[in-house]
């Protein structure tokens, strides 16, 4: 699934939900997708928060098949900034 698929898959579950903050999903050379303002786009920027996590890990998170807690405790993600939105998003996908 392309990065560009995963944008557009959060922006349509975000519609009816509230994100405060920004987020980035930092998939190294795969790209990313930034969370703000109520949509997600692959333009990266500057974000309060920042998960540095692979493209396919990514896609276990958003399906429910990676746990964040365990995602972090195994190295499979990283959270850099400001956690409270990190928390935030947990709560959104959880």
């Amino acid at each position: 699934m392309a990065l560009q698929e995963i944008a557009t898959g959060i922006s349509e579950a975000l519609q009816n939900k509230s994100f405060e903050g920004s987020l980035k999903f930092d998939c190294g050379s795969a790209g990313v997708i930034v969370l703000a303002e109520g949509a997600a786009s692959t333009t990266n920027r500057d974000t309060d928060c920042t998960i540095t996590i692979s493209q396919d890990n990514l896609v276990k998170l958003l399906k429910g098949k990676l746990n964040p807690m365990t995602g972090v405790m195994t190295g499979k993600l990283k959270i850099s900034g400001d956690m409270t939105t990190a928390m935030r998003l947990g709560k959104l996908i959880g």
